[in-house]
């Protein structure tokens, strides 16, 4: 009877040993400001000549309201950006407000939505410009000056050098079920975009090198898109996605049209320049990164293209290791 009982204990032991080293190889590790409860507020003031209203901008960040009309860089440690910027054009302070705080429970989320922002100007022009909602990982330097400046304003990406094996977050969806999607630049006549809008969240892990000149490179380490076509019957929580490591192309989860290697994304070089950043090909599946790239989107087709009131919520951004 003993020797029985040692034996149970001795069982139900490694039991629980292995059992706490499965709980210690999957930790969780919420981005900083990811319970996305913080918000900096700032209120600027429109030229007089477009209507002269006060908008309010929300960006994640530290608790704290800015008025006027200031440029803004990310305040407290905050690695977040958004589609929310002050624009100034030949004098003229205009706005686009496409991520808000949210109301959730006892805290906050964002809320990131598709609209057309218009611009009148003394009651002879009214210019319509589809604006989707965009949070990523990265700052935007403001003002911007101009539609061609405004991907060159957006250094995407932080510093990174782990391995996490997926993302973790909650998230909430609406999307019209519009067929086609429309195409607004403000400069030309609304068009029609074939294929349905939907939200999307796109990870990308990079090992980034930069030349004698400034010209930055990459090679592609890990990838993680998840596109959202449906609306969602309230909140889905802890929803996880693992990342792929090293050349995808043969895996069955692999959509070149989303997880495809992309010369596309703008990043400040080490002398202050906004550069592409190129990618040349895709790591060995045991490197390391040395920048992670996240963007949530409530729109999938680029500037400009979408379907107004796709709309996505997100709350509690996770890596999980």
């Amino acid at each position: 009877m003993k020797k029985t009982i040692l034996l149970s204990a001795t069982l139900a032991a490694a039991l629980l040993f292995h059992a706490a080293n499965a709980v210690a190889q999957h930790t969780e590790k919420m981005l900083h400001y990811g319970d996305m409860n913080q918000w900096v507020i700032r209120n600027i003031h429109e030229s007089a000549v477009i209507g002269g209203k006060t908008k309010t901008l929300y960006e994640v960040g530290p608790n704290r309201t800015i008025d006027g009309n200031k440029a803004y860089s990310n305040a407290g440690g905050s690695p977040w950006g958004t589609s929310n910027v002050m624009a100034k054009v030949m004098g003229v302070v205009k706005t686009n407000c496409s991520v808000t705080r949210d109301k959730r429970d006892s805290g906050y989320c964002a809320k990131l939505t598709t609209h057309i922002e218009s611009v009148k100007v003394l009651g002879m022009m009214n210019i319509k410009v589809l604006a989707a909602g965009s949070l990523f990982l990265g700052d935007v330097a403001e003002p911007i000056t101009g539609t061609k400046d405004g991907p060159k304003s957006i250094n995407w990406g932080i510093p990174f050098t782990q391995r996490p094996k997926a993302l973790k977050y909650d998230y909430k969806v609406y999307v019209t079920g519009e067929k086609n999607r429309i195409r607004q630049t403000g400069f030309s006549s609304k068009s029609t975009v074939p294929g349905q809008d939907y939200c999307i969240t796109v990870l990308f892990l990079q090992k980034r090198t930069e030349d004698a000149n400034g010209n930055i490179t990459a090679k592609r380490v890990g990838t993680m898109v998840v596109k959202y076509g449906k609306s969602t019957n309230g909140w889905v929580n802890g929803a996880t996605y693992e990342i792929l490591y090293g050349d995808i192309r043969n895996n069955p989860k692999y959509d070149a049209a989303l997880m495809g290697l992309r010369s596309i994304d703008y990043a400040r070089n080490s002398h202050g320049k906004s550069v592409l950043v190129k990618e040349t090909g895709w790591a060995a599946a045991n490197e390391k990164p040395t920048h992670l790239s996240l963007q949530f989107a409530s729109s999938h087709g680029g500037a400009f293209i979408g379907t107004p009131g796709n709309t996505l919520w997100i709350d509690n951004v996770k890596l999980v290791y």
